[in-house]
C-alpha cells in the first residue's frame, strides 16, 4: 500500500510542478501501476470509464460545430439589443455564458462568448477585465448543472449511473441543477453590484451576426435530447454502461457526414475532430489507472477511513470538510484529478459511516466546480479568460480577479451548500 501512496503523491507533485507535460506524466504513473501489478491487468477494463472518454469526445466535437457555425455569436447579438446599458450587459453575458455552459465545456464557452464582451467594450470604450472574469466564473459555475456540463459532472454521472434527468431530480427530490441556479441567481447580484457605476447606454444598431450552419445547433440540442430519453429507458432493455458516449460520438458522426457532404472539403471532418482535446482524454486515462492501481492496494480505503475519523461519526461535519475543503483545494489545482482521486474515496466513506453518500457526492462536485473561480489558476475557464484578455492587451492582477471570483464564489456555495444538506442530508 505504502508504494502506491508514495507514487499518487509522487504525481500530483510532479502535474502540479510541470502542468504541461501533466497528461504525459498521469499515463506514465498509470503504466508504472499496471507494470508493477499494483494495478493486475485483469482489472484494466473496470478502471477505465469508457463512458466518460465517449461522452467527452463526441461533445467536444459537436461544440467545435456549434462554434464554427456562429451560433453562439447570433445568440450574443440577441442578447445585446435587449439590454439597455453596460451594468446589464455584463449581466446578460454572464448569465448567457452560464447557460451555454450548462451543456457545452467551460473553456469552449468562455472562447464563444468572451470575443463579444470584449467587442462590446471596444465599442463603449470601457475595461473589459471584469466583463470577461464574470463571463469566466460564470461558466464555471454553471459545469455542475447537467450531466454533460463539465468534465467532473461527467465522471460522477458515471459513477453513480446517473442520468441526464436525475441532475434535475434525483431519489424523489430536487437534485444538484437547482442548487447550482441558485448560487446562480444570487452570484448574478453580486455581478449587479459590482458594476452598479456602469450606465452608459448600448447602441441597438447593427445587423446580426449570420448563421453559417443551423445542423450543429439541432445536433447539440438532439443530443440533449438524446440523453434525456436515454434517461427514461426501461432496465429490461439492457442498455450498454456507455449509451451516453455512444450517443454522443454518433451525434458527431452525423455532424461530420452532414459537414463533408455540404462543404465537399476533408477539413469538414478534420477541424471538429482536432478540437477534441486528446490530452484530457489522455490525463483521465492516466488518472482511472491510477486510481484503479490505489483503490486495489488499499489507499483508498485508508484515506476514507482517515475521513470518516476526522468527521468524528457526524455526517454534517464530514458532509462540510468535503465541500470546503473542495473549495479550498480546487481554487489552486485542476478539479479533474481531485474529483477523480474523491470519487472512490467517498463511496468507502460512506461505506464505514452508514450513510446515504448522495450529500457528499454533491458536496464534492459544487465545492471542487465553484473552488476554482476563487483564483486566476483555479480553472482551465479561467486561464483561457486571462489569455483572451493578455492578447488584447489587458494585464488582469490578481487582485482584479480576486474581488469579483471571492464574493462570487461565496454567493454561489452557500446557499448550494445549505441547500444540498437541506435536501439531502436531513
Amino acid at each position: 500500500m505504502i508504494p502506491a501512496a508514495v507514487l499518487f503523491v509522487l504525481t500530483y507533485v510532479l502535474m502540479m510542478t510541470f502542468g504541461k507535460y501533466r497528461p504525459i506524466i498521469a499515463l506514465a504513473s498509470g503504466l508504472v501501476y499496471v507494470l508493477t501489478g499494483m494495478l493486475p491487468v485483469s482489472e484494466l477494463p473496470g478502471s477505465l470509464d469508457f463512458n466518460v472518454l465517449l461522452m467527452i469526445g463526441g461533445t467536444m466535437g459537436i461544440v467545435r460545430l456549434f462554434i464554427d457555425s456562429r451560433m453562439p455569436e447570433r445568440l450574443a447579438d440577441l442578447i445585446m439589443k435587449r439590454v439597455p446599458n453596460v451594468r446589464w450587459a455584463a449581466v446578460g453575458l454572464s448569465l448567457f455564458a452560464g447557460l451555454i455552459s450548462a451543456f457545452v465545456d467551460n473553456v469552449a464557452t468562455v472562447l464563444m462568448v468572451a470575443p463579444v464582451a470584449v467587442a462590446v467594450c471596444r465599442k463603449l470604450k470601457t475595461n473589459p477585465v471584469p466583463f470577461i472574469i464574470c463571463i469566466a466564473v460564470s461558466s464555471n459555475l454553471q459545469g455542475a448543472a447537467t450531466l454533460v456540463g463539465d468534465t467532473t459532472a461527467i465522471m460522477l454521472g458515471s459513477a453513480l449511473h446517473m442520468s441526464f434527468a436525475d441532475f434535475f431530480w434525483y431519489h424523489g427530490r430536487p437534485a444538484i441543477f437547482f442548487a447550482v441556479e441558485l448560487g446562480a441567481v444570487l452570484s448574478a447580484l453580486i455581478i449587479f453590484f459590482l458594476f452598479r457605476r456602469e450606465k452608459a447606454p448600448i447602441s441597438q444598431s447593427g445587423p446580426l451576426t449570420e448563421v453559417t450552419d443551423y445542423v450543429p445547433t439541432v445536433l447539440l440540442v438532439g443530443t440533449i435530447a438524446l440523453l434525456i430519453c436515454a434517461s427514461f429507458a426501461p432496465e429490461s432493455w439492457n442498455l450498454p454502461a456507455e449509451t451516453n458516449g455512444i450517443l454522443c460520438c454518433a451525434m458527431l458522426a452525423v455532424g461530420l457526414m452532414t459537414g463533408f457532404a455540404r462543404q465537399k472539403r476533408p477539413d469538414a471532418v478534420t477541424r471538429p475532430l482536432k478540437a477534441i482535446d486528446f490530452e484530457t482524454l489522455v490525463l483521465l486515462v492516466g488518472l482511472f489507472l491510477m486510481i484503479g492501481g490505489i483503490t486495489h492496494t488499499g489507499v483508498v480505503g485508508a484515506l476514507a477511513a482517515l475521513l470518516a475519523k476526522l468527521g468524528g461519526g457526524s455526517v454534517f461535519r464530514m458532509y462540510t470538510i468535503v465541500v470546503w475543503a473542495s473549495v479550498l483545494i480546487s481554487a489552486f489545482i485542476d478539479n479533474i484529478p481531485y474529483v477523480a482521486t474523491m470519487i472512490p474515496v467517498i463511496a468507502g466513506l460512506a461505506a464505514q459511516m452508514g450513510c446515504d453518500p448522495t450529500p457528499l457526492y454533491f458536496g464534492l462536485l459544487s465545492g471542487a466546480t465553484l473552488g476554482g473561480n476563487i483564483t486566476p489558476i483555479g480553472a482551465s475557464a479561467n486561464i483561457a479568460a486571462i489569455g483572451i484578455l493578455r492578447r488584447e492587451g489587458y494585464e488582469v492582477p490578481n487582485s482584479d480577479f480576486f474581488r469579483i471570483g471571492i464574493p462570487f464564489t461565496l454567493s454561489a456555495m452557500i446557499p448550494a451548500y445549505l441547500y444540498i444538506w437541506m435536501v439531502y442530508g436531513i
